[in-house]
């Protein structure tokens, strides 16, 4: 079976003060963030040492947080082609809620934020998403990739996104509830998950694995 890896990208000022960075800001990753995107790069080169790995892709969301962490993890695992940059990989659209801590997203909308933390699958962000509309549009870039992937156990995708966009997939992937997306799954900065695909269900390797 062939292998996906979908990894969140590195730290910045704004993830580590625990604001929500969604698609309204593009900020680049904190120092601390360029030294963890590169073990992170170390680490996915040792985990593809003991894979086969004749075809081995790289995709990344356009955030330049990603873009940044994409770029180290590529030179670390010696990928030769381009970074595959879709827009369908982006982070929930936060809407007003971008920039704002969950305690002040609750000040300023109590009602819908409590109803997003119910159910937030369904329940869309002020002006922004919900997370079927994360899972409508990252399944038109994943599923063909996946397919591809399923066809030929020499087959490698690594994909650098956001805490949603990762959730979401590996929520659906897995048949757990939607709605239970956040609470089931946790994602940290340049964590990992390691996931084999063939005939049959997809095979967890690895869920949300720390960098070395």
């Amino acid at each position: 079976m062939g292998t996906l890896i979908l990894a969140r990208h590195s730290t910045t000022e704004a993830s580590a003060a625990g604001r929500n960075l969604g698609q309204r800001t593009d900020p680049p990753l904190a120092a601390a963030g360029v030294a963890l995107a590169e073990r992170l790069g170390a680490t996915l080169r040792a985990e593809l040492d003991e894979l086969p790995h004749d075809d081995l892709r790289a995709l990344s969301s356009p955030a330049l947080r990603c873009r940044q962490t994409a770029a180290a993890v590529a030179e670390g695992v010696g990928v030769t082609d381009a970074v595959e940059v879709h827009d369908g990989l982006l982070e929930i659209d936060y809407g007003a809620w971008d920039g704002l801590t969950a305690d002040e997203c609750r000040a300023r909308d109590p009602e819908l934020r409590a109803a997003w933390e119910a159910d937030p699958f369904v329940t869309g962000c002020p002006d922004g998403e919900s997370g079927q509309d994360v899972l409508r549009r990252v399944a038109a870039v994943l599923d063909p990739l996946e397919a591809w992937l399923a066809a030929d156990r020499a087959r490698c995708a690594i994909v650098i996104a956001h805490n949603h966009v990762i959730r979401v997939r590996l929520c659906s992937m897995f048949g757990w509830p939607m709605r239970e997306y956040r609470d089931r799954l946790s994602q940290d900065p340049a964590g990992y998950s390691m996931i084999g695909l063939g005939s049959g269900t997809p095979v967890v390797r690895r869920m949300n694995a720390a960098s070395a």
